[in-house]
């Protein structure tokens, strides 16, 4: 497991379009999905990072908390399925459907999207406002798998909250902190250590 910190993409930066499979449904997710929604949350997750497991339950009620809100939530997984079988489709769908997400979760098979967000770890987390502008990037809270500070969610809510009462986020923005993402054997991309 190799510790890997957020490349803190800047703040402003506009979010690039996609076009992927929802392991669930089947269903395209596009920016165009949330086009009704005042925010837009992109998670980057996988199902066998340790960190992803520490906080999986969190995500899924933050998926029930904001359910019928004015906040789009997408997760995407890039991870190489092949080297990580636990992360295909078909696993993804399952971890999907025990956890009740309440937002799709897709794959990102080429890894583009990824690449696109500059996401370097699982979980990696990204707030746009309502013009789809990057308003944070950053941790979820203070929690890891081994340090025993509870499970809140308490930045990324904060975050959210801001961004829906169109606010900028308050305070400094911490590094989400993960596994890396597992990319494809010559697919690394730059900006990735």
């Amino acid at each position: 497991m190799v510790l890997t910190a957020s490349t803190m993409l800047p703040l402003g930066t506009q979010s690039p379009d996609f076009h992927l499979p929802d392991v669930v449904s089947g269903k395209t997710i596009s920016l165009a999905t949330f086009a009704e929604k005042k925010a837009l949350l992109i998670m980057f997750i996988c199902q066998h990072c340790p960190f992803v497991k520490h906080i999986k339950s969190e995500l899924a009620q933050l998926g029930k908390d904001y359910s019928t809100s004015d906040l789009g939530i997408v997760a995407i997984s890039a991870n190489d399925a092949e080297k990580y079988p636990d992360d295909a489709p078909e696993s993804l769908k399952t971890m999907a459907t025990e956890l009740d997400f309440k937002f799709p979760l897709c794959f990102d098979e080429t890894q583009e999207v990824a690449k696109a967000y500059t996401a370097a770890c699982t979980p990696d987390f990204f707030v746009f406002d309502a013009e789809r502008q990057l308003a944070y990037r950053g941790q979820l809270d203070d929690s890891r798998p081994s340090n025993g500070k509870p499970l809140t969610g308490a930045d990324l809510r904060a975050a959210v909250e801001a961004v829906l009462a169109g606010k900028s986020v308050p305070g400094e923005q911490k590094p989400s902190i993960g596994c890396n993402i597992k990319w494809k054997p010559g697919n690394e991309p730059s900006y990735f250590g």
